[in-house]
Parts: structure tokens; sequence; C-alpha cells
């Protein structure tokens, strides 16, 4: 006799919570006494310096990828700047997207995107998912470097002590638009890397999976938009490969490279 068990994945409360929670602060933006451009201003600045440089740049391409190198002392510093975007600790960010690319758009995909927009975008993030006992064995290059485990531990305390410093320079109106409005933003702009470029955008490429080249992602997340790109050439530090897919990103580590601070840069060599 065959008993039938239940396979329907069980809620991360935590998370669940933690995003209602920055949610609801975001809201507080439509006050009209938490509105200032100096406000607004910083929570630019923060998206750039959090979204840009640190997920799209450091945690991305530089780490999770290898598609440059920089000297240590930066490395740690574009991580920092990851870690601030509280998208989990970096080891954790890291070993998750690696998983993705071995496994894209299959059942072992952590945020598969036959499961539908809503799953991919971030609907697998309010659930338990199988893929975090996976990480440690994806990421045995970072997982033993104190730096790294610092800001996996205290990613939290970390964007709580920024929350004071803006609240000491700049008071509540700084938190809301520093804090809440610029990570549920940041969020979702990442986000739209899981979901919208696996679903709208042209294909360049046959890459195996559902990713998609979609401008309208680029735009927001710094060149991450041109996604099918990245998924054929995984290695390459540019993403941007025609002349029209402008790639914010690759510009940096050009400059980076001017500046003699990216080395070893892996570009993608043919078309397919």
């Amino acid at each position: 006799m065959t008993i039938a068990t239940s396979t329907k994945p069980q809620i991360n409360w935590v998370n669940t919570l933690f995003f209602i929670a920055l949610h609801i602060g975001a809201l507080f933006a439509l006050v009209p006494s938490n509105f200032s451009w100096n406000a607004v201003g910083v929570a630019l600045l923060l998206y750039w310096i959090t979204g840009g440089l640190g997920i799209t740049l450091g945690f991305h391409r530089l780490v999770t990828h290898r598609s440059f190198q920089t000297p240590k002392w930066l490395e740690y510093f574009l991580v920092f700047c990851g870690t601030l975007a509280c998208q989990g600790g970096p080891i954790e960010w890291v070993g998750t997207h690696r998983i993705h690319h071995l496994h894209s758009d299959t059942q072992t995909d952590p945020h598969d995107s036959n499961k539908g927009f809503w799953w991919s975008h971030m609907g697998w993030l309010i659930y338990q998912s199988p893929a975090h006992a996976e990480v440690p064995r994806f990421t045995k290059d970072i997982s033993e470097d104190s730096v790294y485990q610092f800001l996996q531990k205290y990613f939290i305390l970390i964007q709580v002590a920024l929350g004071l410093l803006l609240m000491y320079l700049g008071g509540w109106s700084f938190v809301v638009w520093g804090i809440f409005v610029r990570i549920v933003w940041v969020y979702h702009c990442t986000w739209l890397v899981n979901s919208a470029t696996h679903k709208f955008g042209y294909r360049s490429h046959e890459s195996g999976d559902r990713s998609t080249n979609c401008w309208w992602v680029a735009v927001l997340v710094f060149g991450e938009g041109w996604h099918n790109n990245h998924h054929a050439y995984q290695y390459s530090a540019r993403h941007g490969l025609e002349w029209w897919e402008i790639d914010l990103t690759w510009m940096t580590i050009q400059l980076l490279q001017l500046l003699g601070l990216a080395t070893n840069i892996k570009l993608a060599t043919k078309k397919q």
C-alpha cells in the first residue's frame, strides 16, 4: 500500500513577515511630512551603491561568475555594498545564484520561471527552499573567508546601523526613503531579472532555458536585463553584446580597468 505524502512547500515566515514589514515601511513615503528631495536623493544614491555597485557589479559579475578580478580590498568593498541591499548575506546570495545557473528553468532552479511570473519574481522567497541546503557546496571559494562570514552573519545589523546613521543625518524621512523605499525598490528591480527576463523581450542565443534580453530591465538594473546574452556567456563581464544594448555595469568595469583595478576580464568571444 502506498501512502500519499504532501509535497506542498512550507511558508518561510521569517522572510514573509520581513517583506511585509519592509513594504509597510515604504508606504510611509506617502505621508507628506516624510517627503523631501534630500531624502529622495539619498534613496537614489543608495540605489546605485547597493543595487549597482553591490548586487550587479559585486555579488553577480565579480563574485558569482568571477568574470573579472579586483584587488581584495575592492572586492570586499563591493561585497559590503551588496550586503547593504539586504538581500541576504553574500554567501547565500552567491550560492543560490550559482544553483540557478546550473539548473536554469528546471524543477531544481530555486526560481524556475516555468512556475509562473509571481513564483520567479518573489514567490520562491516566501517558501522554504531545498536550494538553501545546497549553498555550501557552491560557495567553497568564499565560505571560509572571515569577511564574507561576518557580512553573512550580520547583514541585518549592518542595515540597522545604516538606518541609525541616516536618522542622525536627516531624520525619519531619510530612514523612510533611504531604507524602506530604497530596499523595496532594489528588491523588485533585482527580482525582475528572475521574472521579467525569463518572459519578456527577445532571444539572441539558444541558451537552453527561457532567458530573454529585456531593455527596460537593463535600464533598471544597470545592464543586467541582457539576460539571454548572460545565460549564453555566463563568464562574460559584458552583458550588452550589441552596440544598442547599453550596459552601465560593463562601463564601470571598463573604468576600473582604466584605473588598473580590474584585471583578467573575461568576454564573450563567439556567436551562437
